[in-house]
């Protein structure tokens, strides 16, 4: 049993006002119940003045309280799970068959899935899973492991998609559907070792994930894999300050993102642009090419789309493949069109050369409008007048409208050519 401190259910006051874990004993030292708090004399407090119908259960055999400090929620919440496995206090697990505790599984694959589930049930037919927990509480987990994901980034979709996900954009996960990473042994073992340090990180075996992290930087390093070693290094200080720093894992309130101030003043804008037109060319082969055009007008704060707005061309004059050109003849005819609203910046899916194809057509057009594009392989936003930046550097808010930008961009020039190949097989 813990070597804890305990005081009487009579003596409350005595309980600090911090977060960590307390326990509720019988008068025979029976370990009745396990659970978490912010706040562990609010908290403990609540149960003897506004008791649920299962406190009423077990309120009267509580004759002592025992409790242990935690750094902050996180701890707290792994600690509860811990103790729930281990010590099987009795009401906890009279209650764990009702859905109200969580689980974390954790799949047996070359690329593990990562999922939270109520009941650790494993059919037949599925692949082995090991499941960590109970936890209490489904919104602290869920919010616990999205921290832990930015650590190690895991894999969480049932299938493979058929092209990488918005969490594979934002690096939350490693991209295993992508068939050159899904065949990269090396890859695929350091992502093993990134599930097997989540897995003592749920665990709440702190200690332990930090010595093997160091253990594990240090052989990077003298392998000279520096670039391991450094991400080694920065699991450990970003572990190193959840466990040491205060993380209320409460909703609080945030600030709500403004993406045209944001896009104004970190592009040194003249004035906050009201449309952004979007461009992407997508082809099957040498014959069947298309090009998008996608609208986002600003809408208070953010820019939205406006699909009533969107364009589809087919390309006409390009033979063979050849992007640049492509891109060139649609945005051409797309600015004969005077009757359609014109923007007032401009993005296209690509690189450099992408967007030097897009300036090229608007000062041949005289026209007054800003260039910007994104190359997917290599992460970086190319503004013009602008050096390169990396995805990574930019803020949230223009990190997600240029993401949102791409992919909606992407999906309606898909759209159009999966309605031409159904018009052709039909012909």
């Amino acid at each position: 049993m813990l070597q804890i401190e305990k005081i009487s259910k009579n003596e409350l006051q005595k309980l600090p006002s911090k977060c960590g874990v307390y326990f509720f004993f019988s008068e025979n030292d029976e370990l009745l119940y396990v659970g978490k708090a912010k706040n562990l004399k609010e908290r403990v407090k609540t149960h003897f003045k506004n008791p649920s119908s299962k406190d009423l259960l077990f309120l009267d055999e509580i004759k002592k309280i025992g409790y242990i400090l935690c750094e902050n929620e996180v701890e707290a919440l792994l600690k509860e799970s811990f103790f729930i496995k281990n010590l099987s206090p009795k009401f906890n697990i009279l209650f764990r068959d009702d859905k109200k505790y969580f689980y974390v599984g954790i799949t047996k694959e070359n690329w593990p899935r990562v999922f939270i589930t109520h009941q650790p049930v494993i059919e037949k037919k599925e692949t082995s899973t090991i499941f960590i927990g109970p936890f209490t509480e489904g919104k602290s987990l869920k919010k616990v492991l999205k921290i832990l994901r930015k650590i190690f980034p895991y894999r969480s979709c049932k299938k493979f998609p058929k092209k990488p996900c918005l969490y594979f954009e934002i690096g939350r996960c490693p991209g295993p559907c992508k068939e050159k990473i899904k065949i990269d042994q090396e890859k695929m073992k350091e992502y093993q070792k990134d599930i097997e340090n989540l897995i003592l990180t749920l665990e709440g075996k702190k200690e332990d994930i930090l010595k093997k992290l160091e253990k594990e930087m240090m052989e990077f390093a003298k392998k000279e894999k520096f670039e391991l070693a450094a991400k080694k290094r920065d699991q450990i200080e970003s572990l190193k300050n959840i466990f040491s720093h205060k993380i209320f894992l409460e909703e609080i309130p945030k600030k709500e993102e403004d993406q045209a101030k944001d896009l104004k003043e970190f592009f040194s804008l003249e004035k906050v642009p009201q449309r952004i037109e979007g461009y992407d060319i997508s082809n099957l082969g040498k014959e069947m090419k298309v090009g998008s055009m996608i609208v986002f007008e600003k809408k208070g704060k953010k820019f939205l789309p406006q699909k009533k707005e969107y364009r589809r061309f087919k390309v006409k004059t390009v033979k063979g493949q050849n992007d640049y050109a492509c891109l060139e003849e649609v945005l051409k005819r797309r600015f004969s069109h005077k009757e359609w609203k014109f923007p007032e910046l401009l993005f296209v899916d690509g690189g450099k050369n992408h967007l030097n194809v897009a300036k090229r057509v608007i000062k041949e057009k005289n026209l007054d409008i800003k260039v910007f594009s994104f190359a997917k392989r290599k992460e970086k936003v190319f503004f013009e007048n602008f050096p390169p930046f990396f995805l990574d550097t930019l803020p949230q808010s223009l990190k997600m409208l240029i993401l949102n930008l791409k992919n909606e961009a992407h999906r309606f020039a898909i759209s159009f050519h999966k309605i031409l190949r159904k018009k052709r097989i039909k012909e």
